[in-house]
């Protein structure tokens, strides 16, 4: 999927050490770069701290392992997954003999600290975060002492999630929001709130995609952008991986992308119950 997603022409790879795959997709990189087909510059990696690991002193052993999988010199983006923290350990999600999550208290910004120190070093470009809200992001622009400030926030959006009032805080602030879920989700009902109807069987994405000869998901993820939200579309399907690459060939009218805002239900296919 990485190399067909390559030779697309995407270069935004986002991946996680709990993704379990960060092995493979790192040999696909290097693959594609020992062909001549891209040079690691051109390659954006988003890289992911673990809820396991937010003690300061894990933070870089962490990103370090990841790099090491990946066999890269660095990630272009670190961010923290989540901002709650599970108990350290081997047990990536730590559980008592009940079944309950075992979580960890923890000081956001020392584990920003820590993250900065990364940057320093050289093993990632930037820093960010994901999943934080307004008051999680302002305790670390506030911290005293800053030396950076978060350059994303990756969080669910999509017509029926549009998140416009974090949006225009991040905007405020030069945050990028980057889209995870931008078309939805499986209807896996152990972590998907499945009463939502699927997005892409909306009937105005649907009218708006026959306008231009376009479907459901490439008008969904053209939104998304024209809205200056970074999307992220998840696909294993070599059709569907080019078709969603194949949206800078037309734009959505004002009235379109109001009609689309309109759709907005405000509830998350991904409820992150933990």
């Amino acid at each position: 999927s990485v190399k067909i997603a390559i030779d697309t022409g995407y270069r935004h790879i986002d991946g996680a050490f709990v993704y379990f795959n960060e092995h493979e997709v790192g040999q696909a990189i290097r693959e594609k770069i020992a062909e001549g087909k891209i040079k690691r510059e051109d390659i954006f990696y988003c890289g992911k701290l673990w809820n396991t690991c937010h003690p300061p002193e894990l933070v870089r052993p962490t990103l370090e392992k990841t790099l090491k999988i990946l066999q890269l010199d660095y990630v272009d983006l670190y961010i923290i997954e989540l901002p709650m923290a599970f108990k350290p350990g081997d047990a990536i999600y730590p559980k008592d003999e009940n079944g309950k999550f075992i979580y960890h208290e923890t000081d956001l910004c020392a584990t920003w600290e820590a993250m900065e120190a990364c940057k320093d070093a050289g093993l990632a470009k930037s820093i960010g975060v994901s999943n934080f809200n307004r008051r999680q992001l302002e305790m670390i622009l506030n911290k005293p002492g800053l030396k950076y400030k978060p350059v994303s926030n990756q969080v669910e959006c999509h017509p029926y999630f549009t998140q416009p009032k974090l949006l225009e805080f991040c905007r405020q602030h030069d945050i990028v929001i980057v889209g995870y879920s931008p078309l939805g989700t499986s209807r896996d009902e152990s972590w998907v709130n499945v009463s939502s109807p699927p997005l892409l069987n909306d009937p105005v994405l649907n009218a708006i995609g026959k306008k231009y000869n376009k479907t459901a998901a490439q008008v969904a993820l053209r939104f998304s952008i024209q809205r200056g939200v970074v999307v992220i579309p998840k696909s294993f399907n070599p059709q569907r991986i080019r078709e969603n690459f194949q949206i800078f060939d037309f734009s959505l009218t004002e009235k379109e992308m109001k009609e689309i805002e309109a759709l907005n239900k405000n509830v998350r296919y991904v409820e992150l119950l933990m």
